[in-house]
């Protein structure tokens, strides 16, 4: 039995033999379900009714009312009449162009192995036709449609993707929270009439493998959401017990405490390696989560910027969920578009260095900058280091200073045919790689490049 075999073994040993009680050390000894960080990267994928002013950021409606941005209040006094609320925007939620088959594909495309979709944000409006949100879901306004299940369905008959789904706990403008709120979080008739009855409908209904719970305001006990209890039941008894992931994100002091992985904060990037696993969570348009009209090409990270983000991430044990924000009609718009294809083309050459491996010895290069390692262990190649270049070496040699070769050790580029001729470091300290000069049209990829180490001595 491998070693891989063998901790699957044990993962499932232990998960299926485990009865979680609801207090914080028995949830947080629960072993992270091995597919999460075997993935490497998800997308996360926000939609909603703040789709249709796609002005500002999918916090529209709380800059509006609550804290009364200058822009947004200037937007609407502009183009909106008096009397009209937010709650109207959800009839111009139409999505006629959503076809979820092609938004399988563009994901399939992007090299994601999971996928997230928002079921709700921190409006309240459930893009599917929960029984708990009444007249305020994608069912009975807008769509009419059940936005989750139709995604649902294509991401598993199209796609290896695992499904996850965002929930908010919090609903900025709800009665029933704010009459909670204003007492301190001593009542909770939020939560026990609205959020967890319509979140064990959720995970019951369209059983997905990973939740993203969120708190659009840090406020809360977990006494209060009864977070506790929920991942009791998540955990012992739902349909995707052995198999669910979750975050940190139940309760007000839960961020990088307690669940399953820590985000600890929006595109959390600490640049070390961390002693628990996490993710960073990420967009494309840098200003915002949700689709914004108004949004300017500087605005976007190139390939190149999200290569480089990748590389960190997972060089220190992360994995990297990036943010895709559709239109209110449902198309992912074309720079997005480009941007998954362009990112899973250079998976696609460098996946050997990415899914399934793990942190090395030391997370970047110390002599060469913009270098960043992972590795696997072999039988046939012994300890394998991969080196993410992320510029193009000076010289036509490329000088890492960590990875000690051996007489065995041989340098390859993912994608690339044939072998690199190396020589140690000075005073035998790393490794110098010979790097001719090669035509650009023959490299694997345009962008960044992954030199393979094998039979590394550390």
């Amino acid at each position: 039995m491998s070693i891989k075999q063998l901790a699957i073994y044990i993962f499932f040993i232990q998960a299926y033999s485990a009865k979680y009680t609801p207090d914080w050390k028995s949830l947080d000894s629960r072993p992270l379900p091995q597919w999460y960080d075997e993935a490497k990267f998800g997308i996360f994928i926000h939609w909603g009714v703040f789709s249709v002013p796609s002005f500002h950021s999918e916090w529209f409606w709380n800059y509006w009312k609550l804290q009364k941005i200058p822009d947004v209040v200037s937007y609407m006094d502009k183009n909106y009449p008096p009397d009209f609320t937010y709650a109207d925007f959800a009839s111009q939620f139409t999505v006629e162009f959503f076809n979820p088959r092609e938004w399988a594909d563009i994901l399939q495309a992007s090299g994601a192995r999971y996928v997230v979709l928002t079921s709700k944000h921190c409006e309240g409006f459930t893009n599917w036709p929960s029984k708990y949100s009444f007249n305020w879901n994608s069912n009975a306004t807008g769509p009419n449609r059940d936005l989750v299940g139709e995604f649902s369905s294509a991401i598993r008959e199209k796609t290896n993707l695992k499904l996850g789904l965002y929930h908010c706990l919090s609903e900025w403008f709800n009665p029933l929270y704010l009459s909670d709120k204003e007492a301190n979080f001593t009542t909770n008739d939020f939560v026990k009439f609205k959020i967890m009855p319509e979140l064990y409908e959720l995970v019951s209904k369209y059983k997905p493998e990973l939740l993203w719970s969120d708190l659009c305001e840090k406020k809360g006990p977990a006494s209060y959401w009864t977070s506790r209890e929920f991942l009791t039941w998540l955990y012992n008894e739902s349909p995707v017990k052995e198999t669910v992931v979750t975050n940190d994100r139940w309760c007000d002091v839960c961020l990088c405490k307690h669940g399953g992985y820590h985000t600890c904060t929006d595109r959390y990037n600490p640049g070390t390696l961390q002693k628990h696993k996490w993710e960073n969570c990420m967009t494309i348009d840098q200003r915002s989560w949700g689709y914004r009209r108004n949004a300017n090409i500087e605005d976007y990270l190139s390939v190149h910027e999200i290569i480089t983000t990748f590389a960190s991430t997972i060089s220190c044990g992360g994995n990297m969920l990036m943010n895709v924000g559709p239109t209110k009609d449902g198309i992912i718009m074309p720079i997005f578009e480009e941007r998954l294809r362009q990112f899973g083309s250079w998976l696609k050459v460098n996946e050997e260095a990415v899914y399934g491996t793990v942190p090395w010895s030391h997370q970047n290069d110390s002599l060469t900058k913009d270098v960043w390692y992972t590795m696997r262990q072999t039988n046939n190649e012994g300890t394998v280091v991969y080196a993410i270049v992320l510029s193009w070496p000076e010289h036509s040699v490329l000088k890492l200073f960590e990875p000690l070769a051996t007489p065995v050790t041989l340098v390859t580029m993912l994608g690339y045919q044939g072998q690199f001729i190396w020589i140690p470091g000075t005073e035998y300290q790393g490794i110098y790689i010979d790097v001719p000069m090669i035509s650009w049209n023959k490299l694997p990829t345009q962008w960044a490049w992954i030199f393979k180490l094998t039979f590394i001595d550390n």
